[in-house]
């Protein structure tokens, strides 16, 4: 609680912008809480200190921010425009006051003003821009572009009610609508003057002369609202622009309203709200199909406009050479989103700016790159072709184009193709469901395609991209994801940092993770492994009062913290995880007294968001919390095994729950996981991992070493073949598999029916059934190296020389690694050093 007002009114409400100094840092806190109020006076409780100390940060984001736009314009370098439909951004108080290195400062003032700044920060809500590994993964690399002083710049849509916020009621998973925005996002800037039209449906006018234009149909606005990135220790401050929808009061029909016709009047309004109301609105419905489609081409629209109004601006005045574009400007799709970006660049090169064919397929193709996410078939998008002709007509008629002349260049050059044309073009013409294969479009159009770990890469190169590199064997390139070590280890646990600084003698880690090797000649150290158990219980013992505080269930910080935390998806297979958590407690409830004493005890914690309409991932959920509730009020067992299920999971939840863990699980099923990033989270935090060979998990098996991994599961190359197996009868369940699901069945864990979700791994066949995902064929796996976990636990010494080797070996897994390889490989940008130049 805040301590009264008096603390307050003891500091001068002053101006000092840029102050540095904690008295002269409570006076420009204060200043903003006095006249730049947004609540009612002589009130400077939490809420209002936390308003008022962003707004504070925020005067010293701008200044760097407006520096760093100067510099790039004056400059004119290459510049990077990363186009992501999410962003998981986390709060943003602590990485600002972090980045800026001014969180003594802060602290200090905050406590002048009778406030303590782990409270204020505890104020704030995560921005709802994202969902998964995605948005994160585009969030840690804005961190490392601004960081490594680069010219980019990330566009994203400013929802106003994210994906959902979970809770978890008597039924199961809960949606409800998150609130971020509910007061302001103190964060944002608007930038009145930064408004584009994006034109939607209508037809395409043919010119006398031939040329095209799009007309007619409904035109919404696109405000830009700018979030500044701070880099690490450094000027450079970057933008991440997103994008609101507006109509304007000329769409306001007065005599409709006047009439008593209410809605009929905003119809206008109402749509461009739908707009940037919610992430991934369900696509069921013609509705939610449109309404998804609409917000990829704003996206997409508004900032090219945006871009190649700023191409334009830098030229200062100069002949303006089109050829010119890619050697000023890169965008980067990061996955199928932002497609639409290529016929959109396309259309405002040829009908707006007056270019041809053959100039505008070059600017375009030389400027565009793609990222690919997923093998995953439903996550490969492929959009009705009768949906997009009455959506994007003219985007219609140019995909239309590139499909042709790319079935042209293919039969001219490559006859050995002819047969392969079918399933590479662009244009999928089936009667029954003609369709655009968004992910086609994207590899015929890129300079370069990337995935984004080796395993995965690997993947497109050699199966689902094979025919393209034999046509363009350099196009594709690998980009193993990264981490920003700054959020995900610095910060958000400062009592693990402050020792590995301390060992290392430098904290330059933070910007060289490279350095973390050192600690491996130090493992031994009985020294460093006490100071290392002491920060690891330190951040266990925060964990358990969180747990306690949102799920009421109080947990032993002397337990094993065993955690899988990611969205809710049957390849990600928490129903793995809990499946072997079923199978534990009744080996236990089996053991007597004495037996049960050898155990070691464990805290299972899963967490994460079923989307809204996926039953199976939905039923999950409801089963580790049916679980949870049986386990953890059984007397004979609690003090050995609980299970819990983390509300909610965000960014914030997971810089408590990455720092606290002490084994997580990656289990996916091999050759599904593209690459996953929170396996890097948790290894970069010394906690031990229990995987496949999928994603990522490959690279930080090499790198912390095999010994300090506990694998299990068949390989990403076997995986067919054990389908095939499994089709023809030949599967042979593991006794204890069919034990846990009997377990279920016998209604030990309440009446709710499982049979539906169960179903789903019996049969040899058929949609939904047969056990796609393995988990049968790799539970024996998995329980013998669970067993092998539990062994290991015992040994504390040698469990904490492996968990410091996985710090250690985390080096490779800084998004500045990765996003320094995208500079110099694919986008060819170099540093841009903003030195603060007044302006």
């Amino acid at each position: 609680m805040a301590k009264p007002n008096r603390e307050a009114s003891k500091i001068p409400a002053a101006a000092n912008p840029l102050a540095e100094e904690p008295t002269k840092i409570a006076s420009n806190i204060n200043y903003h809480a006095n006249f730049s109020p947004h609540f009612s006076p002589f009130k400077f409780e939490s809420e209002q200190a936390y308003y008022a100390t962003a707004e504070s940060v925020r005067d010293r984001l701008i200044q760097n921010w407006n520096e760093t736009y100067v510099h790039f314009h004056r400059k004119n370098p290459k510049q990077t425009y990363y186009l992501s439909m999410e962003y998981l951004q986390g709060r943003a108080l602590t990485n600002a006051i972090g980045n800026l290195n001014v969180q003594g400062a802060y602290a200090e003032a905050l406590n002048k003003l009778g406030h303590d700044l782990e409270n204020i920060t505890e104020q704030e809500k995560d921005a709802a821009l994202g969902n998964g590994g995605l948005g994160r993964l585009a969030s840690c690399f804005l961190d490392s572009m601004a960081t490594l002083n680069l010219p980019a710049w990330g566009y994203g849509l400013r929802y106003r009610y994210g994906l959902f916020k979970q809770r978890i009621a008597k039924d199961g998973q809960e949606e409800t609508a998150e609130d971020w925005l509910e007061k302001f996002s103190p964060w944002e800037v608007v930038r009145h003057d930064v408004v584009y039209p994006v034109r939607f449906f209508g037809r395409v006018h043919v010119n006398p002369d031939g040329s095209r234009k799009w007309v007619e149909g409904e035109v919404l606005r696109a405000l830009a609202y700018d979030v500044p990135i701070p880099g690490y220790k450094t000027k450079n401050t970057i933008s991440l622009r997103l994008w609101d929808a507006k109509a304007c009061s000329e769409d306001f029909n007065l005599f409709q309203f006047n009439d008593g016709q209410y809605e009929s009047a905003a119809q206008l309004h109402s749509r461009a709200q739908q707009i940037c109301a919610v992430l991934y609105p369900g696509d069921a419905t013609e509705e939610g199909k449109l309404l998804r489609l609409k917000q990829q081409f704003f996206l997409c629209s508004a900032s090219l406009q945006d871009i190649i109004f700023r191409f334009k601006e830098r030229k200062q005045g100069a002949e303006l050479k089109w050829s010119e574009f890619p050697t000023k400007v890169a965008v980067q799709m990061n996955d199928t989103h932002p497609t639409l970006a290529i016929p959109e660049l396309m259309r405002l090169l040829l009908d707006e700016e007056g270019l041809g064919w053959d100039e505008a397929w070059d600017v375009t193709s030389r400027t565009v790159a793609y990222t690919n996410h997923t093998v995953l078939p439903e996550a490969l998008e492929k959009w009705s072709q009768t949906v997009m002709w009455k959506l994007l007509p003219r985007h219609m008629e140019i995909i239309q184009e590139i499909d042709k002349r790319f079935i042209e260049m293919v039969r001219a050059t490559r006859k050995d193709l002819e047969n392969k044309i079918p399933t590479m073009c662009v244009l999928d013409n089936n009667p029954q469901k003609p369709v655009v294969r968004m992910a086609n479009l994207c590899v015929v159009s890129a300079h370069t395609v990337n995935g984004v770990a080796e395993l995965h890469s690997d993947i497109l190169k050699n199966e689902l991209f094979a025919d393209y590199v034999s046509i363009w064997p350099s196009k594709f390139q690998n980009k193993t994801n990264g981490i920003t070590p700054r959020r995900w280890l610095k910060f958000c646990s400062p009592e693990l940092s402050n020792i590995i600084t301390k060992w290392l003698k430098t904290d330059e880690w933070a910007t060289n993770l490279d350095l973390l090797v050192g600690l491996r000649k130090l493992a031994d150290d009985a020294k460093l492994q006490e100071e290392w158990a002491s920060a690891k219980m330190a951040n266990k013992k925060r964990l358990a009062q969180y747990i306690e505080h949102v799920t009421g269930v109080e947990i032993d910080p002397n337990s094993l913290f065993d955690i899988q935390v990611k969205r809710i998806h049957e390849y990600k297979r928490q129903l793995l995880n809990i499946l072997g958590a079923i199978y534990r407690y009744k080996k236990l409830k089996e053991m007597s007294p004495e037996e049960r004493k050898k155990a070691t005890p464990r805290t299972v914690m899963i967490g994460g968001k079923a989307f809204a309409t996926y039953t199976n991932a939905k039923r999950i959920v409801k089963l580790v919390n049916d679980v949870g509730d049986v386990v953890n009020t059984d007397p004979e067992v609690n003090s050995y095994l609980k299970v819990v299920f983390v509300p909610n999971y965000n960014v914030s939840v997971a810089e408590l729950l990455i720092p606290g863990s002490e084994l997580s699980q990656h289990i996916s099923t091999a050759g599904m996981e593209a690459s996953g990033t929170s396996n890097m989270k948790f290894a970069l935090n010394g906690c031990l991992i229990i995987g496949t060979l999928d994603g990522a998990n490959v690279e930080i098996r090499e790198e912390v070493g095999q010994a300090n991994f506990f694998l299990f599961g068949a390989t990403a190359d076997e995986v067919p073949k054990l389908r095939k197996d499994r089709e023809n009868g030949l599967f042979k369940p593991d006794p204890r598999f069919e034990e846990a699901k009997k377990f279920i069945r016998s209604g030990a864990f309440g009446s709710y029916d499982y049979n539906p979700l169960l179903d789903s791994l019996e049969g040899n066949s058929g949609f939904g059934r047969a056990d796609y995902f393995l988990v049968g064929h790799d539970f024996a796996g998995y329980l013998d190296a669970q067993a092998r976990v539990d062994e290991a636990y015992k040994d504390k010494k040698k469990w904490l020389k492996s968990s410091i080797l996985s710090t250690a070996g985390s080096g490779k897994f800084s998004s500045d690694r990765t996003i320094a390889q995208y500079a110099k490989e694919i986008w060819k940008i170099e540093e841009c050093r903003s030195y603060g130049i007044s302006y």
